[in-house]
């Protein structure tokens, strides 16, 4: 049977998880309008590249975690 603890760290795990899920489909949709507008592309360039990067990180955090 699962401690509090335990069922507090898969739950927090499983929020980053949502997280990425969330920056992936964000990244998605930047993506599309950038290939409606040329300024939207350069507009979107920075952003684009920051939660690619955020990704990463969530990455090496939920591989290096192992759940109880």
């Amino acid at each position: 049977m699962a401690t509090p603890t335990e069922k507090n760290h898969n739950k927090h795990l499983d929020l980053l998880h949502d997280y990425k899920i969330h920056l992936v489909k964000y990244i998605e949709i930047l993506e599309r309008m950038d290939k409606q507008s040329e300024f939207a592309k350069e507009w979107n360039l920075t952003t684009i590249k920051e939660r690619k990067q955020e990704i990463q990180v969530i990455d090496k955090i939920l591989k290096n975690l192992i759940r109880f």
